[in-house]
């Protein structure tokens, strides 16, 4: 019995994702005319069925194929949970998901949308969901959470099947507490966005301390 996708599959075929240096985001080469390129990551590009909108298809780089099982597998432990996509189905190299509607924090940020409390607390209860599985939320970001009516919904799962805590949600949710009144309802430009972004990443080669992090953000910004 074929799939719903299983003829989006034949066109994804076409496409291939190349991973970057420096944690950049990948390159799609190809096309296919009925799907289109809905968001890329650092190991992935996503992919929408314009013929089949209710699926994504998340197809990894070359090199980052082996993630792949891990995240089927983590999607697995999940089951069933308003927080997450649903994974229907796992290939070589891609992963067929629920598409899901909204809008990521990061272009919230960048177009002055409001990310309401409620976000964060939904993200802090998926959290604990995860941990209830015996997994461990990580890499939660602002490119992985989308606001979808109101609430959070969670992308990625891809890394919570490793060990340690990379502190990006700790530090996101701190500086929503103690800096989102600067900027809420504004739009932020995207150049600046990047540009934290580039220096976060690269924070443990040049900042003691996420304070001090913030306070050269915030001296950049002044000026």
């Amino acid at each position: 019995m074929e799939n719903n996708w299983d003829i989006v599959r034949d066109s994804l075929s076409k496409i291939t994702v190349f991973s970057n240096t420096n944690n950049e985001p990948v390159t799609v080469s190809g096309h296919a005319a009925d799907l289109k390129c809905i968001g890329v990551g650092t190991d992935a590009a996503v992919f929408q069925s314009i013929k089949d909108p209710e699926f994504a298809f998340k197809k990894y780089a070359k090199d980052k194929v082996d993630k792949v099982k891990a995240e089927a597998d983590v999607y697995e432990k999940l089951g069933d949970s308003p927080f997450f996509s649903t994974c229907f189905a796992s290939y070589d190299d891609h992963l067929v998901l629920s598409y899901e509607e909204g809008t990521t924090l990061f272009d919230c940020v960048l177009q002055g949308i409001r990310i309401p409390q409620r976000v964060i607390h939904d993200v802090e209860d998926a959290r604990e969901y995860v941990r209830s599985k015996g997994l461990n939320p990580r890499d939660i970001h602002l490119k992985n959470i989308l606001l979808q009516n109101g609430k959070a919904k969670i992308l990625d799962v891809s890394e919570y099947s490793k060990p340690g805590n990379d502190f990006r949600w700790e530090h996101l949710k701190k500086g929503y507490e103690q800096y989102y009144h600067l900027i809420d309802g504004n739009s932020v430009p995207f150049w600046l966005v990047e540009t934290v972004r580039k220096w976060y990443n690269q924070r443990n080669n040049y900042f003691s301390s996420y304070e001090e992090f913030m306070k050269v953000i915030l001296n950049f910004l002044k000026k």
